[in-house]
């Protein structure tokens, strides 16, 4: 690969050549994109959706914050800047044509990683991660079976594994009714935007990292390749049919959100109690010994002060140290053959791996989040199924009355008009994770006629 594809300014609809060169330097062309992204509908819906503990009714003034997928989203764009900044720069020192001939500066992959960032869980469903596994439940154990005849075996795969980077993909580009394109992104932050380049068939075929999940939907596949082939992706010799190489970039997106979800949710488990406090500033300290200023740590008296600092140190020590990777690395990351996430070749995957740990223990698996995980499994599926089979029985000619009046709860995106079975299910599940919590609820209490 290639940096100069790699870095296209392409958008969907261009019928001439973006060039770097060009750009109004007041307004880049990747900034554009950061600013379509955050002033976008699904963007700002993450403002009411579970990172991963779910909004607390029963703190004390002191503890009254936990992230949202929204607050999550910004603070890894933050730091996904930081990243693409620092590694651009040794990037145009290695290749100084991209500078002279081409007009790109370090700013430009800081924007490019920043947008990608923001926009990295633009797709993922209401109620955290259990929120895709209710919906691909639905399909795999649930009543959606029923419709896996009616489906080639990716369409029906792209349901059972429903995937959050998928959705996102799909949002960002999709064309609708007079929007052509979506938001129509560059393609370089689209790129750098794909976590898992391949479709969702077949599964896992290698211990690659873009094979891991995958990232867009069958019905997608066209404008996806379109992507591939503009940034010159490689194809992936493990699934050389239907799947590629990773954008590099994409290394450094993945980088920020290791870095925020595994220090961030940390903190939020101490903010709410979940960790005690000083237990939890040890695992801190343990991973920024090399770097800790003790005197001023020792002067600061409140523990809110000291764990701020740990956290900022912490996140500087963590940007710093995948950069590095990433700068000691970039040959075989361009050729494909960097297989694993960069922190997993740092200098603290311990540390990070026992923060990890006692998060599971502390954090993922308590009572607040278990109950929101079970809550939202069955709300998802209520919600699944009611708008499933009204929508197939429209499609059929044979909607009831009760249908008929579900139907009109739906935006006007969604259509069965001349739609496969496939397209009307996929579009029913966009539906439902496109939601907030709190609209997934009321919906659902509205519907269960609990609310009038």
């Amino acid at each position: 690969m290639n940096w100069e594809q790699l870095l296209s300014l392409r958008r969907q609809g261009d019928r001439s050549k973006r060039l770097r060169k060009e750009q109004d330097e007041t307004r880049l062309g990747f900034e554009v994109d950061y600013d379509r992204i955050i002033f976008s509908g699904p963007f700002r819906s993450l403002q009411d959706k579970t990172q991963v503990v779910p909004l607390p009714i029963n703190v004390s003034s002191r503890h009254n914050f936990v992230h949202t997928r929204l607050t999550h989203s910004l603070e890894v764009s933050v730091v996904g800047r930081s990243l693409g900044r620092s590694v651009g720069k040794g990037i145009l020192e290695r290749h100084p044509h991209l500078k002279a001939v081409h007009g790109y500066t370090f700013n430009d992959f800081g924007a490019i990683v920043a947008a990608a960032a923001l926009a990295h869980d633009i797709g993922n469903p209401p109620f955290g991660h259990s929120g895709e596994k209710a919906i691909g439940r639905f399909f795999d154990h649930g009543a959606g079976q029923q419709y896996k005849s009616e489906m080639t075996a990716s369409e029906f795969q792209d349901l059972m594994d429903f995937e959050g980077n998928a959705n996102g993909f799909k949002l960002l580009t999709e064309t609708k009714d007079g929007v052509t394109g979506g938001l129509r992104l560059s393609y370089g932050t689209l790129g750098a935007f794909m976590k898992y380049p391949k479709g969702s068939l077949p599964k896992k075929p290698s211990k690659h990292i873009a094979d891991k999940k995958f990232g867009y939907f069958q019905s997608d596949k066209s404008f996806f390749l379109e992507v591939v082939e503009e940034l010159g992706l490689l194809p992936n010799p493990n699934n050389p049919e239907d799947g590629f190489l990773r954008h590099p970039l994409t290394y450094l997106v993945e980088a920020a959100d290791d870095i925020c979800y595994t220090i961030i949710d940390f903190e939020d488990g101490i903010n709410l109690g979940l960790i005690p406090e000083d237990y939890a500033l040890e695992y801190l300290i343990n991973l920024v010994k090399d770097t800790i200023n003790t005197k001023k740590y020792n002067s600061l008296s409140k523990s809110g002060d000291r764990l701020s600092y740990l956290r900022a140190l912490a996140i500087s020590t963590l940007i710093a140290d995948a950069s590095k990777v990433f700068e000691e690395n970039e040959s075989p990351i361009l050729e494909g053959s960097f297989d694993t996430a960069l922190l997993d070749k740092g200098r603290y995957t311990a540390q990070m791996e026992d923060i990890i740990q006692l998060s599971v223990k502390r954090i993922y698996q308590s009572k607040e989040v278990v109950d929101k995980e079970l809550a939202g499994y069955k709300i998802i599926e209520d919600l699944l199924e009611v708008y499933a089979e009204a929508l197939l029985n429209k499609r059929e000619g044979k909607a009831s009355s009760y249908d008929t009046l579900l139907l009109h709860s739906l935006p006007e995106g969604i259509s069965i008009d001349d739609s496969s079975v496939y397209k009307t299910l996929l579009d029913t599940s966009c539906f439902i994770a496109g939601l907030s919590d709190g609209a997934a609820v009321y919906l659902h209490e509205k519907i269960m006629g609990r609310h009038l």
